[in-house]
């Protein structure tokens, strides 16, 4: 059995693990007119402002909206620069985006040379199926309360195969999310329930199908284990939906995650 201070240590999640280092940018001297032409050819909606190696500011397209083309990126940018330190928490990051409204965060060293750049869409991104301890105590608790049992909780390997969906519909922008997760070597521990003879998948749909498809045979899983030999609801559940292997869970390549879209609804700016 795991104890339950044992659960707390999971490695944080850093602005360096998500951000992107192949940033575009503008220079400082240059015109209106060059970011104009940026904007079309990349279709991003802003760029960092660099003067030489060291960055200064930040031009988004609003910025563009009553200047002229032959006008300085200088004069137009905005110089109050909220930027990020690349071993920020991701859960720091996300408060001084949302927070602020802003889009993007260019991710500087100590002496401000550019190294990247986080956006919301990558911080939702790092949020998205993240485990916490509660989540797997609550559930333990609500199995006490609806069965009578008393499970118990350990750490451990399990085969990807052996696993037993509960979640028939999953998306593909929060899927790629997860395959590079895998591939960084970031990905949280699922959740699942053992019980005899069968290994039930309660929360990490996502992050299953991800390792089946990068051919991953096993996982790192928190493991709830019932000895009792009873039918969980879930179980039933997944009977319904004739849920019966991973394969049977459906990826969704036409619709966005709802928080991702209730997201960009939120910040975006006219």
């Amino acid at each position: 059995m795991l104890p339950a201070p044992e659960i707390v240590q999971m490695d944080k999640k850093k602005v360096k693990d998500y951000m992107t280092y192949d940033v575009v940018s503008v220079d400082l001297h240059g015109k209106v007119e060059s970011v104009i032409e940026k904007i079309q050819q990349t279709k991003h909606d802003g760029f960092p402002v660099l003067d030489g190696d060291v960055v200064v500011g930040y031009i988004a397209a609003r910025d563009l909206l009553f200047v002229k083309p032959g006008e300085t990126i200088e004069a137009a940018m905005s110089g109050e620069l909220i930027v990020a330190d690349p071993e920020m928490d991701i859960n720091d990051a996300a408060r001084v985006i949302f927070r602020s409204g802003i889009q993007k965060l260019p991710v500087v060293d100590e002496k401000n040379h550019l190294l990247g750049i986080i956006s919301n869409s990558d911080v939702i991104r790092s949020q998205i199926e993240h485990v916490s301890p509660e989540k797997v105590f609550n559930f333990m608790t609500t199995l006490k309360k609806l069965y009578g049992v008393d499970p118990t909780l350990n750490r451990g390997i399990v085969p990807v195969k052996d696993l037993l969906p509960t979640q028939s519909k999953i998306y593909q922008d929060e899927l790629e999310g997860r395959i590079y997760e895998i591939k960084k070597g970031l990905a949280e521990p699922i959740i699942v329930v053992r019980r005899p003879g069968r290994i039930i998948l309660v929360d990490g749909h996502h992050r299953a199908i991800a390792a089946k498809k990068l051919g991953i045979t096993a996982l790192d899983a928190y493991i709830i284990e019932v000895n009792e030999d009873i039918e969980l609801g879930m179980e039933r559940t997944a009977h319904t939906m004739n849920l019966k292997t991973l394969d049977d869970v459906q990826v969704l390549d036409y619709a966005r995650h709802p928080l991702v879209a209730i997201t960009h609804r939120l910040v975006k700016r006219p």
